[in-house]
Order: C-alpha cells, then sequence, then structure tokens
C-alpha cells in the first residue's frame, strides 16, 4: 500500500530532474512510511528510502516502517546533510510549502555542490485522493464523532455553558475510542454564532437561541469534521429560516458532488442559492476543505480554486450565514467521492432540532 502511493512521486522526479525529495511535514512523512511519531524526515530516492528519527522513535520506526532504512539522529540537519552526501544527491526537492526560510538558507548552506529543489504545495495532492484502507478509518472516526454529539445533546438546555458542553463531548469522544479531537471545538450560541470560528466561551446558552457546535475527532492519525446548528427551544422564525436556507444550499452541493465536477461550480451551487434568499453577503468562506491526515488538506472548494473532483476525494460540504449582532448557522458533512456520486461519512441529524 504504502509503495503504491510512492508511486505518485514519479512524476515529480521526471518533471524535475530529482535524485531525491525530501519530506518533513509529518502528514506526508506519515503517509508515504506509515511512520506516526511526531518528529522525523523522510528521503526518498525513485528506488530506495530512509527515515530519520531520534532516539525516542528508533523502535516505533523500525515496526511501522519496515520497508525503509532507519537512521538516529542527534541534529536533524546535521544527519540529512551527511546522508545526502554520502548517496552521492545532487538534485534534491523539498517541500517549500512546509518549509521555513531559517530551515533552508541553514539547509542549503550545510550541502555545497547540491542543488535544493522547491516543490510547491502540488505536493501535498497527493493525498487528496484516499485510497480503500483510508476510506476506512475516515468511516470509523467520523462515526465516532458522530455518535459522541448524539450521546451529549440531552444536555444542552438553557443555562449551560458552551465550555461544559464541548469538554462533555470531547470526553465521550475519548470514551469511545478517539485519539483526541481533531481541533478547538466551536460552540458558539446566540449571537456568537455569527462567528465562523467562535471556540466554546464561558457564556451561558439562552432559550431559544440557536447553537452552532463545529467539532471533530482524531484517531490512528485521520480526522473527521462535522457542524450542527441546533436550537436551545423554540427558536424566532427569522433563525429557523436561515436554517431552512443553509440546509439547503448545503443538500442541493452534496446532491451535485461527482468526478468531474469542477470544486468552483460546487461552491456556487450553495453560494447562489444563499444569494438568492438574500444572505450572500452573510456567507464570507469558501463551501469546504479536504479531511484527512490533517484536519485542513487538499483539495479546497472555493469561488478560488477550480479543482475537479475525482474519485476518492475526501472534503467538507459547510455553507453558512452569519449575521453580526444576530447569530449564524453552519451545517457541515464529510463526504467521499464515489464513482457515481458521493457518501456523506459523517452522520449527525441535521435537521433543526428543538432541545427543551
Amino acid at each position: 500500500m504504502l509503495k503504491s502511493r510512492r508511486v505518485k512521486l514519479e512524476r515529480f522526479f521526471v518533471t524535475h530532474n530529482l535524485d531525491a525529495i525530501l519530506f518533513s511535514n509529518m502528514a506526508n512523512v506519515r503517509y508515504l512510511s506509515g511512520f506516526s511519531g511526531s518528529e522525523g524526515a523522510l528521503l526518498l530516492t525513485p528506488d530506495r528510502g530512509w527515515l530519520l528519527c531520534d532516539s525516542r522513535y528508533t523502535t516505533q520506526a523500525a515496526v511501522e516502517a519496515q520497508d525503509l532504512e532507519i537512521r538516529e539522529f542527534s541534529v536533524k540537519l546535521d544527519a540529512l546533510t551527511e546522508l545526502i552526501n554520502e548517496q552521492k544527491l545532487f538534485r534534491v526537492g523539498f517541500e517549500a510549502a512546509h518549509t521555513s526560510v531559517s530551515a533552508f538558507m541553514s539547509f542549503s548552506g550545510n550541502l555545497e555542490g547540491r542543488e535544493l529543489v522547491a516543490l510547491g504545495a502540488d505536493l501535498d495532492q497527493i493525498r487528496s485522493c484516499k485510497d480503500a484502507a483510508e476510506i476506512i478509518l475516515l468511516k470509523e472516526v467520523a462515526a465516532l464523532a458522530s455518535a459522541s454529539l448524539e450521546a451529549v445533546l440531552p444536555m444542552l438546555k438553557p443555562g449551560i455553558r458552551e465550555s461544559d458542553l464541548a469538554r462533555e463531548l470531547e470526553f465521550e469522544m475519548r470514551r469511545r475510542g478517539a485519539d483526541g479531537r481533531a481541533f478547538d471545538f466551536i460552540v458558539a450560541s446566540g449571537e456568537r454564532g455569527a462567528m465562523p470560528h467562535g471556540r466554546a466561551s464561558e457564556r451561558r446558552i439562552l432559550a431559544g437561541e440557536l447553537v452552532t457546535i463545529d467539532f471533530g475527532a482524531v484517531k490512528n492519525g485521520y480526522h473527521s469534521d462535522e457542524t450542527v446548528t441546533v436550537a436551545a427551544g423554540v427558536p424566532e422564525s427569522r433563525a429557523a429560516e436561515i436554517h431552512k436556507i443553509v440546509r439547503e444550499a448545503h443538500d442541493l452541493a452534496i446532491a451535485a458532488v461527482k468526478p468531474g465536477v469542477s470544486s468552483r461550480f460546487l461552491d456556487s451551487i450553495a453560494r447562489e442559492h444563499i444569494g438568492v434568499h438574500g444572505y450572500g453577503e452573510y456567507f464570507g468562506h469558501g463551501l469546504g476543505h479536504g479531511v484527512g491526515l490533517e484536519i485542513h488538506e487538499k483539495p479546497t472548494v472555493s469561488p478560488r480554486t477550480d479543482v475537479e473532483l475525482q474519485e476518492g476525494m475526501v472534503f467538507t460540504v459547510e455553507p453558512g450565514i452569519y449575521i453580526p449582532g444576530f447569530g449564524g448557522v453552519r451545517i457541515e458533512d464529510t463526504v467521499v467521492v464515489t464513482s457515481s456520486g458521493c457518501e456523506a461519512l459523517t452522520m449527525a441529524d441535521k435537521s433543526l432540532l428543538v432541545l427543551q
């Protein structure tokens, strides 16, 4: 499986005439080697590979990356320099999108007679289409997170703090086997619902308010991402209307997902529906983003990107309306593109639940 993933690198070796490619982004390192540690580097040639790690991970690396040569380092930069010089690698590609200027300067200064070739963000696109093993893991973590939300929603009543709900949700995910939360949960009630990234606060939820809950778990390295907007008691009519518009935009976009569709076109379906109902100026972010070993990865679904959807791509569909001084609604599912359409991985109810 890992070797089949590395085949995706062939075009980079050929196009840039590279002797090797160096990976330091740990999501890419894990994807291509199986190594799940938090620190290390991966150097690949067309027919060989080396995984570099410190002494904390030497034994773990030998188990997880059995087809690679393991090199232990005390100073990573020195070990990489020694390896590249030893193997007489003259043109080495690196992840420009994940390398700081200072790291590049330090590294290049140590590689006399060698050339570092910057590879753009398209290198991360090798993870855009998930294989069967990845989709199984994504389904598992999404099901865990959705079930966790359903278990704690009954405690959402007027008077509860946003932070208390977020805390209970994280505990429930861990009880069900999650390694942790995928990100800081968003629990935004009342006027705070106008904040797309309104992290859970100490605010107490009031009767009749909408509450947006954006949550996700991580397990075995893979993430889930999902958002519901519910009501703590009967909401006012305008709030219910906004929820209906966002839900319709969400459903229309998901119905249009299939191989060959443009990501920009998909975004426009939801955006135009919200605009027709007079709320276009209140939907300011893109429709979605990829989900996998990182919570935000390729592909991006927005007005600024034009990616042709392919079978195996996994991304969110999350339209929203955010009105300052009033509140907001976001509804989000993570989907995987299939041969004829898509399948939702996340499973929480997206109707306007009225909790009392």
